[in-house]
């Protein structure tokens, strides 16, 4: 049993569609220490149904751009694909939020990967303290 997700910050941003004509549409974003879901907004009520974007298949985000008021930025995904986001320049901004998040992720992920291989290799009796170089 997962414990439910924390959430790190919930609001507003817009998307650009990868259709034709690459709209803008408002969705409300929830981050949580696993990712980022992306809730529809019809009207004033967000939908049930929630695209995620999870860390472990996001390479990055980047492509930061101020422009009249607005923030641009692109969430980089594992398989190369990008989606741009933009959302007020005001307070603190969606794209470093995102980016402290999905470092601080990367970073447990290492974390946790030293620690197994170090019990991996002490379980083997092999602690690489009298190995010489």
């Amino acid at each position: 049993m997962s414990l439910p997700a924390k959430v790190m910050r919930d609001g507003l941003l817009e998307k650009r569609s990868s259709g034709l004509l690459q709209l803008w549409k408002k969705k409300r974003c929830v981050l949580t220490d696993e990712g980022l879901r992306l809730h529809s907004c019809k009207g004033d009520a967000p939908s049930a149904r929630a695209k995620e974007l999870r860390f472990e298949r996001m390479a990055t985000v980047d492509c930061v751009e101020y422009k009249r008021g607005l923030v641009y930025f692109t969430v980089v995904m594992a398989t190369g694909k990008e989606i741009d986001f933009r959302c007020p320049q005001d307070g603190t901004v969606w794209n470093a939020e995102i980016a402290l998040a999905l470092v601080r992720y990367k970073n447990l992920q290492a974390v946790q990967t030293g620690r197994n291989r170090h019990l991996s290799a002490t379980h083997l009796g092999s602690t690489g303290e009298d190995e010489e170089l």
